[in-house]
């Protein structure tokens, strides 16, 4: 492990995306992960006017800051990520027919994903980072959609995009911009160094 680290962080997300990259990067951590209204502050924070990267940064502060507050003693590593396309943001398809109405409306589109990680101890915010890629989609014939929900439903149901980039879901783009990291769903770069930044981890 390249990575020193003096004790674990708690990573405040139930992403498996998100622990593998943790991981690979010889990152010790544990997971806690937090019972944010995660569509209640989406629906704030548009009302307000924010724009998807601040959702996204909004969300990882939240879910960092709750279960900061019951480990106040830990560093705490908090993610989310947000889709756009166009003016209108997607949330979690909450059924496969939900998933197959927001594939129909990324068919052909450019799909944008924001990402925001942050850092919290003692129920605080004390360093953040975000990133975001655009996704260049094909046009998804009514039975490609079909048969890559038949492959992927229900394990894309927590994917917010629909997509595993890792998986089967790479066949939905044409043409991608941004980090690798970022579109699996954390900017890891940014957070290596948030952790360097603040001792956490010494490589």
């Amino acid at each position: 492990m390249l990575a020193w680290q003096s004790e674990p962080i708690i990573l405040a997300s139930g992403s498996a995306t998100r622990r593998a990259m943790l991981q690979a990067a010889g990152v010790a951590f544990e997971v806690v992960t937090s019972a944010v209204d995660e569509p209640a502050i989406t629906a704030e924070r548009e009302a307000a006017g924010d724009g998807p990267r601040a959702i996204a940064l909004a969300l990882a502060t939240a879910k960092a800051e709750a279960v900061s507050a019951h480990y106040p003693d830990r560093w705490v590593l908090g993610g989310d990520s947000v889709v756009s396309v166009g003016a209108r943001i997607f949330a979690k398809p909450s059924s496969r027919d939900d998933a197959a109405d927001h594939l129909r409306c990324f068919s052909g589109q450019v799909l944008v994903l924001d990402s925001a990680a942050v850092l919290a101890r003692g129920g605080v915010l004390v360093d953040s980072v975000s990133d975001h890629a655009e996704l260049s989609v094909r046009r998804l014939h009514e039975e490609f959609i079909v048969r890559y929900l038949d492959a992927e439903w229900p394990a894309i149901a927590a994917c917010v995009g629909c997509f595993r980039m890792e998986g089967l879901g790479v066949h939905l783009f044409s043409e991608a911009a941004g980090s690798h990291f970022t579109i699996l769903g954390m900017p890891l770069l940014g957070v290596l160094t948030m952790l360097r930044h603040q001792g956490i981890i010494q490589t």
